[in-house]
Order: structure tokens, then sequence, then C-alpha cells
């Protein structure tokens, strides 16, 4: 079932404090979590209990594959914080936002009249940092912003509220596979600037007028290697401090208001 509000915004059972995301924002049990995904209901990661199994078990992982919806394996401490009702193995979390779809995105920004930038952030975690890249992207034009479908912040009330609402206004596509992503954004004339501080080009040299899809690393490990090596230009900010690396959201700032100096 679908976990609605409480009477009283956070209130919870006498001697059981509140916890895990906000009511009306999880959907448990088997039956109505398939029905979800059936029903086209955008939900951002199922929780399944460890060893869980059984026929709708198993029809409820194949529409999981089937509609690429990121899920994790967790004990059932996990499950039993998120809701209080009996979810018979599995939680799902829904998503406040309509995804789009890469694949169908970018040709169109390469054949419109405007000059598209997009933006993909690779395993960026941090859901504070991903809301307030989004809500530069949105203050900068930024046409897209592209995530993994695993490893990356969730996409949920917190990061909405974060991003002041900018992750209801900027196209946001979850894709599987990054590196066709990027493939196709070659294919379709767009420049891969990887931002790194083992790039060998400065920011300011990069010229951000051409079709151009930039990369922002996950905070601790940056970028991977294998999209690394898709990139046209690896491009860095200069740190003059001893502190040798920036927080990724002020990093992706700079960037998005250099290319929208240039562009005016």
């Amino acid at each position: 079932m679908i976990q609605k509000k409480p009477t009283t915004p956070g209130a919870a059972p006498a001697g059981k404090p509140a916890s895990g995301p906000k009511a009306d924002t999880t959907i448990y049990g088997l039956r109505p979590i398939i029905e979800a995904i059936d029903g086209g209901v955008n939900i951002d990661k199922v929780f399944i209990q460890n060893g869980l199994s059984g026929a709708l078990a198993g029809d409820l992982k194949g529409r999981i594959r089937d509609n690429n919806i990121p899920f994790q394996f967790v004990p059932v401490e996990k499950l039993n914080r998120l809701t209080r009702g009996n979810h018979q193995g599995v939680v799902a979390l829904i998503s406040p936002i309509t995804y789009h779809q890469a694949m169908d995105l970018i040709p169109a920004l390469a054949e419109s009249e405007k000059v598209p930038f997009v933006l993909l952030l690779d395993h960026v975690t941090d859901v504070r940092n991903f809301g307030a890249i989004v809500r530069t992207a949105e203050c900068t034009g930024v046409d897209a912003v592209i995530i993994p479908d695993h490893g990356t912040a969730q996409v949920g009330d917190d990061a909405v509220k974060t991003s002041s609402g900018a992750l209801l206004r900027v196209p946001i596509c979850r894709e599987q596979n990054l590196k066709t992503v990027l493939n196709l954004a070659r294919q379709c004339g767009m420049q891969v600037v990887a931002a790194t501080e083992k790039g060998a080009t400065d920011y300011l040299e990069v010229d951000y007028r051409k079709p151009t899809l930039l990369i922002m690393g996950a905070e601790e490990t940056g970028i991977s290697p294998e999209l690394l090596k898709l990139a046209d230009a690896r491009a860095k900010l200069p740190i003059l401090g001893q502190v040798q690396s920036l927080n990724v959201s002020v990093a992706a700032a700079v960037f998005m208001y250099e290319a929208l100096r240039q562009r005016r």
C-alpha cells in the first residue's frame, strides 16, 4: 500500500521516533509495488529484503529489471525503519519527478535551434550537492541533467527542497549506461568536457559556445576512468590554496556560469 501522511507532520507513535523518508513518499507490499510499476508511478528506488523469494517476489524483480528501476537488497531492519506497515519484504520510494530519456532528449536538443548545454553527474551522492547543482543548472539555462540509475543522490523531497524546486523544472535523465550517453552526445555533435583537477586545460580555455556536455564527478573519487577516456577536453579550475579540490556543487557552478558568460 501507499503510506499516507500522519495527521501531524513528523508525528510518530509514543516511544517510537519518526525515521526514514516522509510518509507519503513510500509504497510497501509486493502487489502494491507491482501495481504501481504497471501503472507508471515514478519510482526512485526499491529496497528488497535479503533472501526474499516466492512467485510474487519473482514477478516484482522482473518488473524492476524490465523498467530499469534502481534497487538494493537490504536487511529487514532497514525496511522496518522505512515503514511500520506490513511491507512483505519490499519498500519503494516514489520519485517526485518524471524522468526523461537521454536517448530521445539529446538528439532533439541537437536538432533544435538552441546550442545545447547538458550536465552529466557521475555518481554525485550527496543530496545537498545534487540539489544545489540542479538549482544552478536551472539558473544558468542548462538543458538537461543526466544521472546514473545506481549510486547517485536520492531524487526525493529533500533534493527538491535543496534545489528550490529546480528539480521540477530541469529535465532529469536517469540512465543505466553513461558511456552510451556520451557516445550519443558526440555522435550528435556535442563536445564532451570533463571537469577534473587532473586536466591539462584551464577551464577558461574551453569554448562553451559549442554544443557541450559537461561531466562533473563524484565528491570523493571524481570522474570514473571509463568516462574520462571519452572526454574531448579535460578542464581544471585553478587552485592556489593548500586544499586541492572544491566542493562539487561549487565547481559545477563555476563551470556553468563561465559557459553562460561566453554564450551571452
